[in-house]
């Protein structure tokens, strides 16, 4: 196993949440606006979202989702294989567009 493929493995551990109360984060309501706020900052979101997507998670707030969005994400993107693929290439894209820029000016 790759490093990459290792630390990806391990996302969990890096996690904003890790030291939350689990119950925080499976709300309903006006709470997952509450619980959505752990994952602004959280240096894995996207790991977490993607593992909610694959595995078509349906309950609590994951990445930054509610299952409600996840559910409605699922249905507008039917075509998507792997969300982590799908997530990893968008972000790689973002970082490449970030580093041509600082080239620039």
């Amino acid at each position: 196993m790759d490093l990459e493929t290792d630390q990806s493995a391990d996302w969990r551990v890096r996690a904003s949440c890790r030291d939350e109360d689990p119950d925080g984060l499976f709300v309903r309501g006006a709470e997952q606006r509450k619980a959505k706020l752990v994952c602004l900052a959280c240096p894995v979101r996207t790991e977490c979202l993607a593992e909610a997507l694959d595995n078509r998670i349906e309950f609590g707030v994951w990445g930054g989702m509610t299952e409600r969005e996840r559910r409605a994400l699922l249905r507008r993107r039917p075509d998507v294989l792997s969300w982590r693929e799908l997530l990893d290439a968008a972000r790689r894209d973002h970082q490449d567009e970030g580093a041509e820029e600082a080239q620039v000016g």
